[in-house]
């Protein structure tokens, strides 16, 4: 099983190609400006199997509903009602770029009472408030929730998580983000991982597409593109021919490993000095086996309780001192790695000490 596991991960790690390919421009940068806006409201599901909130515990559920109620032309005051199908949620969402009035969005539902399924419920018409405090959006609909719970006298059983839930395209815009892309004389491209290296791959990329100095790098994380100088009809048109040039960008070599899972993902430039390894695990098993002596029938003595331990210290085989020669590709460090016949788990362990001794070129991230 073991050296399953090792060649799955051999396979899993090892390059396909020994160059990158290149990427469009779109998926590397963001344009400045353009981008989305969180809305979050608080509302109301109703419909539900009496799974609702509990009304004694969350007084909010109530009151909202006695607020809705009210709008409605339903005087409920000083009425006593404890429904068992109606839940309070936080209804969010995010509002994208030149999003227009009439336009719908996902939203997401979560229950924020002691509600146990929103499974089936319709959540009522519901405000989604910007940043700002203005109504961008109002959101209705039935949600789909992604779980299921049932439950009895004794014993429950809960699949997923019912107390949140989506409806697909359950909020119609009501208002506009003002943004006035066709006044900007420059854009900026936010690179979404900053490199000096990349950022100069890009503006030259953006430069040999139009033919002349259109676009001009200011740090690891910006490159400025001139509009006026692109010639194009519109910013618009500017980003749409640049968006999608073909980039090869290069990154920091890193090794990120998951200690939960045992998981490890290795960059292509991850490189490793000549060092020499040895790994061994030491066990130690203690037990208790009291021993009980009891004096003959009818004779005169009485019961004694003797201890008895049994002591003993393992130590797995594990590896000897074993030798990692200077890697030149990713290919090379697992195979050195995997040559040590050691499980992913141990080898994170040893990645790590690696790090320490100095001979891993690149950034360990531990998550």
């Amino acid at each position: 099983m073991t050296y399953l596991i090792r060649c799955l991960l051999l396979l899993l790690l090892c390059p396909v190609m020994a160059v990158a390919s290149p990427i469009r421009l779109k998926d590397l940068v963001e344009f400045d400006g353009v981008r989305g806006n969180d809305l979050v409201g608080y509302g109301l599901v109703v419909g539900l199997n009496g799974t609702g909130d509990g009304l004694r515990n969350a007084p909010f559920t109530e009151e909202i509903m006695s607020n809705i109620l009210e709008r409605l032309g339903v005087n409920v005051a000083g009425e006593q009602f404890r429904p068992k199908n109606v839940a309070a949620v936080f209804v969010t969402a995010t509002l994208p770029p030149f999003a227009r009035v009439g336009g719908q969005i996902d939203v997401t539902v979560s229950a924020i009472g002691d509600s146990k399924s929103l499974l089936g419920g319709t959540l009522i018409m519901t405000p989604l408030n910007a940043a700002d405090g203005l109504i961008y959006a109002v959101a209705q609909g039935t949600v789909i929730a992604g779980g299921a719970v049932a439950e009895g006298e004794a014993a429950s059983v809960v699949t997923g998580v019912p107390t949140a839930g989506v409806i697909p395209a359950g909020a119609r815009i009501e208002r506009e983000v003002e943004f006035r892309l066709g006044s900007l004389e420059q854009v900026r491209l936010a690179l979404r991982e900053p490199d000096f290296t990349t950022a100069g791959l890009i503006e030259e990329a953006i430069n040999r597409s139009f033919g002349r100095e259109v676009a001009r790098m200011t740090d690891a994380g910006t490159v400025t593109l001139d509009i006026e100088a692109t010639r194009a009809a519109s910013t618009a048109h500017a980003l749409g021919r640049i968006e999608n040039i073909l980039v090869e960008p290069q990154r920091r070599a890193r090794v990120v490993v998951d200690q939960r899972s045992g998981t490890i993902v290795m960059g292509d430039d991850v490189r490793i000095s000549r060092v020499a390894v040895s790994q061994g695990n030491l066990t130690l098993r203690i037990e208790e086996a009291p021993l009980v002596s009891q004096p003959n029938p009818f004779a005169d003595g009485q019961t004694v309780v003797v201890p008895r331990t049994g002591a003993a210290l393992e130590e797995d085989e594990g590896i000897a001192l074993a030798e990692v020669p200077e890697s030149t590709s990713l290919s090379e460090v697992i195979a050195g790695l995997n040559a040590l016949g050691v499980s992913p788990r141990d080898m994170i362990d040893i990645l790590k000490s690696i790090k320490a001794a100095g001979a891993m070129h690149a950034e360990f991230v531990v998550r």
